[in-house]
């Protein structure tokens, strides 16, 4: 694991924390590599007495280092509370940002498997040429239930009751069945690329950059 070592307190399930630091100095950075104030989210980053490096691959290592290479990350996004337990809330491959905001999709995620409708969901960003990207849910009805344009504005409404404007999907999409890999964990990627077609997203050092592919 990347992180340094923490002691569970309440496992692994939404809105409870990973753990606590015991070994390692954890640092939760804004992406101007600023500490974030107690609660607030933010990619994690830790020093450890042996460097943290990938397998045989010195790039990855490097994408993964500060610029002042004192510290690594792994992806992971999260804060720290009060007590100093660790909450990992989502992955920075998978931050939106839209309009210069960076939107973090799991809190839209979390919010949308609550709708009594749905029995899964994926939500990432999409091109939109004024914003950079937009807010995309794709989402599982469950079984009986009947997707289509009125049960899309249903959920961008549901959303709108807990969410700020800028996190609530402004478009849902249906499929029969999310992808998911056979550890049970949510495939997004596959899901996101899609909608990007001939652009890719590439992730380094906390910020993704998105780019025209030649054709």
């Amino acid at each position: 694991m990347g992180l340094p070592p923490a002691t569970a307190r309440n496992g692994w399930r939404t809105g409870a924390p990973s753990g606590k630091v015991l070994l390692g100095d954890l640092h939760i950075l804004d992406e101007n590599m600023q500490a974030c104030p107690v609660g607030t989210p933010g990619t994690v980053w830790f020093k450890t007495a042996t460097p943290f490096e990938y397998f045989n691959d010195p790039n990855k290592t490097k994408e993964a280092r500060s610029p002042d290479g004192s510290m690594s990350t792994v992806g992971d996004v999260g804060y720290v509370d009060d007590d100093g337990y660790l909450y990992l809330t989502d992955r920075a491959t998978f931050m939106i940002i839209s309009g210069g905001v960076n939107i973090y999709p799991q809190e839209c995620e979390n919010l949308l498997i609550t709708h009594p409708k749905i029995a899964d969901a994926a939500v990432f960003g999409v091109p939109n040429a004024d914003l950079g990207e937009e807010v995309k849910a794709v989402v599982q009805p469950m079984p009986g239930i009947q997707p289509g344009p009125e049960l899309a504005e249903e959920l961008i409404a549901f959303c709108s009751q807990s969410l700020s404007r800028h996190k609530v999907p402004r478009s849902i999409d249906f499929e029969a069945e999310l992808p998911r890999l056979p550890t049970g964990k949510l495939y997004k990627r596959l899901l996101r690329d899609r909608y990007w077609g001939s652009r890719v997203r590439e992730f380094c050092e906390g910020v993704e950059f998105r780019q025209d592919l030649p054709r």
